[in-house]
C-alpha cells in the first residue's frame, strides 16, 4: 500500500521560508513533486525530481525554491525561500511509481504567506 506523508507548511510573512518535505512508502521511486493549487486556480506543478536525479520548476519559483531528495530513501524536500503573498496555496506531494508508473498524491499542506 502506497502512503505519501507530507509535512511542513503552515503561516510565514512575506520574505520569509518555509520547507516542506514528503515520504513515500511501498513504491519503487520513478518521480517525485510538489503541486500547488491557489483559490480559484489550477493545481501547477512546483517543483520535481526524477529518478535520473533531473529536478524542474516552475518559472515563478526558480532561485527560490530548492527541491532535493535524501539518498536511498523516498523523501523530498522543497525549501521554499522569500515567499511571496502568490505563493499561497495547498501544496501537494506527488509520487510516480518507476515500474507501474501509478500516480500518488498527499492530502496537501497549506502554506499562507502573509503581506
Amino acid at each position: 500500500q502506497v502512503q505519501l506523508a507530507e509535512s511542513g507548511g503552515g503561516l510565514v510573512q512575506a520574505g520569509g521560508s518555509l520547507k516542506l518535505s514528503c515520504e513515500a512508502s511501498g513504491l519503487i521511486f520513478g518521480f517525485m513533486g510538489w503541486w500547488r493549487q491557489a483559490p480559484g486556480k489550477q493545481r501547477e506543478l512546483v517543483a520535481g525530481f526524477a529518478s535520473g536525479g533531473n529536478t524542474n520548476y516552475a518559472d515563478s519559483v526558480k532561485g527560490r525554491f530548492t527541491i532535493s531528495k535524501d539518498n536511498d530513501k523516498n523523501v523530498v524536500h522543497l525549501q521554499m525561500k522569500s515567499l511571496k503573498p502568490e505563493d499561497t496555496a495547498v501544496y501537494h506531494c506527488n509520487a510516480i511509481d518507476k515500474i507501474t508508473m501509478r500516480s500518488f498524491w498527499g492530502q496537501g499542506t497549506q502554506v499562507t504567506v502573509s503581506s
